[in-house]
């Protein structure tokens, strides 16, 4: 597991992103970035109802920043591409949760250089923590029966070395590695007790969508999306995981018996190199139970006391946002006018799209016609409405901020943290080729 950094009573929090070497493939070392370590971070575990008070150092040579996917802040503490931190500086926001307990995560968002960044390992899971979860007989033992699994896809070169060139594919269907990390790493394996483990699943891949089972097709029950737990679990066979997106699922493993956590090849793009197994699947984890660890659960609970939106779109504003592709040679040349772009607009930080009143509701319509993408808005949580016209799928039906649009998509946002003209939320496709290519536009909020 990442390092836990707890902060839940000292209410501070250090992060320095720094350089690092790190061992992906035989014995030769690659290149990476890290926060606190050489590559990703420590997962932050922060208490919802008070303050945390965060101190951002930046030991490389460029500038980053540090969004915090998930959190229901004011846009001047986001961490969005306004709020950059440049070498040798240090950024101190101070991040009052007042949100329901949640998986999030945090990343650099610098435009333009977001993917490359995160590819080098500038990411890592934030545990939104209210200390009920022994309240609603939830495994919650750290790295034992409570697991945290940062999914990524990486290419190497024959050095050793993370491979960042981007071929015309990439650019246009975002960057598919053919080697699997979980928490960094290759070709591990995840230890367990012998009753009910919690995994909290984050896809941190830059254009990766994962359609997870496992391998003995056992279910998984869904207790927690984006933004915070679910009313009772939902039981699944599936569950797929686009960039940036969490969900937390319960499996048993009282059977005692060894299986795989995998996914089918990545839908928008067809067949991955490598990995493969019968039926068009890959493994991506493989679990071992051991009996000797303690289980500490073994019943699943009845009730998770968390809720699943049930908004009114009545009189809500309506928003139509499409998500556009560059076409033939255009985006081969570059030309500036066949950009990824939103609504036909091509991001740009010092236009303000849009303005929303802090407090309103609005309904958006998203539509993307030519490949899947997952659609992030900062600063809030929203309910899925519909799906191209039908009830969302069930893994869709409680609160979220990352959605995946498979054609169009129906969203109730509510907008109650502020964000300045200086300090926007963002809205974009997290396929993070795609959000540096243009696909993205900000708003504010007041």
């Amino acid at each position: 597991m990442p390092p836990l950094l707890d902060a839940t009573s000292s209410g501070q929090v250090r992060l320095e992103a720094q350089k690092g070497r790190t061992a992906f493939v035989g014995s030769s070392r690659a290149d990476t970035w890290g926060f606190n370590q050489p590559f990703l971070g420590p997962t932050l575990r922060m208490s919802t109802g008070r303050a945390t008070q965060v101190d951002v150092l930046n030991s490389l040579d460029e500038e980053i920043s540090v969004h915090w996917h998930g959190l229901l802040v004011p846009g001047t503490v986001d961490g969005g591409p306004h709020q950059t931190v440049a070498p040798a500086t240090t950024w101190s926001p101070e991040l009052e949760l007042i949100q329901p307990a949640a998986t999030a995560w945090y990343h650099s968002h610098i435009y333009g250089a977001t993917a490359r960044q995160v590819q080098m390992g500038l990411a890592g899971v934030l545990q939104i923590d209210d200390g009920q979860d022994d309240a609603r007989g939830l495994p919650s033992q750290y790295g034992v029966d409570d697991l945290t699994l940062v999914l990524q896809d990486r290419r190497f070169s024959r050095r050793g070395e993370i491979d960042l060139s981007l071929t015309m594919p990439d650019r246009m269907m975002g960057s598919l590695g053919d080697t699997i990390l979980v928490n960094g790493q290759i070709d591990t394996m995840a230890v367990v007790p012998k009753g009910l483990v919690r995994l909290r699943l984050l896809n941190g891949s830059n254009a990766r969508i994962y359609t997870l089972a496992l391998s003995d097709g056992r279910p998984m029950h869904l207790v927690a999306t984006d933004s915070g737990y679910l009313d009772k679990p939902i039981q699944l066979s599936k569950l797929r995981l686009s960039p940036g997106e969490r969900f937390e699922v319960l499996v048993d493993f009282s059977d005692a018996r060894d299986v795989s956590l995998t996914s089918e090849h990545n839908t928008n793009t067809g067949m991955m190199g490598g990995r493969r197994q019968q039926s068009g699947r890959f493994s991506v984890l493989p679990f071992t139970v051991d009996p000797t660890l303690p289980a500490r659960i073994t019943r699943q609970p009845d009730s998770l006391g968390g809720s699943r939106p049930n908004g009114d779109a009545a009189n809500a504003i309506w928003r139509r946002l499409s998500l556009d592709m560059p076409m033939g040679m255009g985006m081969m040349f570059g030309r500036s006018d066949r950009r990824f772009s939103i609504n036909g607009d091509a991001f740009a930080m010092d236009r303000i799209n849009f303005r929303v009143t802090q407090g309103t509701v609005e309904r958006w319509t998203v539509n993307a016609d030519m490949m899947m993408h997952p659609f992030h808005v900062h600063g809030v949580k929203f309910q899925v409405l519909s799906e191209n016209g039908r009830a969302p799928q069930r893994q869709n039906t409680g609160w979220k901020d990352t959605v995946l649009v498979n054609g169009s998509v129906d969203l109730l946002i509510r907008f109650d943290q502020p964000a300045p003209a200086n300090a926007p939320f963002m809205y974009h496709c997290h396929i993070l080729e795609h959000e540096d290519g243009g696909m993205m536009g900000q708003f504010t909020v007041g």
